[in-house]
């Protein structure tokens, strides 16, 4: 129960402090999966802001502007569906950075 919390927490961060709170709990946790889960999320907020960052350059000639779109519904849907994920006890890896850790 306590693990499903530390994941709705770490989800929901990305709303509050998307790099304060993974960072926290990856080192206060003993529990693997929540420390997984932590750097997943702290990993896909810095890739995340890279491409957001990206996008805005390549947006004054015109073509970053779709991918602008693209990445700003995906920083604030993917935690969403994280969130649903972890109150529902499923298994969950962050698009992107999910493969990596």
């Amino acid at each position: 129960m306590e693990t499903k919390w530390s994941k709705v927490i770490i989800h929901a961060s990305a709303f509050f402090a998307p790099w304060l709170v993974p960072i926290i709990f990856f080192l206060i946790s003993s529990d693997e999966e929540v420390k997984a889960i932590s750097i997943q999320a702290l990993l896909f907020q810095i890739v995340m802001g890279v491409l957001i960052a990206i996008s805005v350059g390549l947006s004054f000639v015109l073509i970053g502007l779709p991918f602008l779109i693209i990445f700003g519904i995906m920083v604030f849907v993917v935690p969403i569906i994280g969130i649903v994920k972890a109150l529902s006890d499923e298994p969950w890896r962050y698009p992107i950075v999910g493969r990596w850790v």
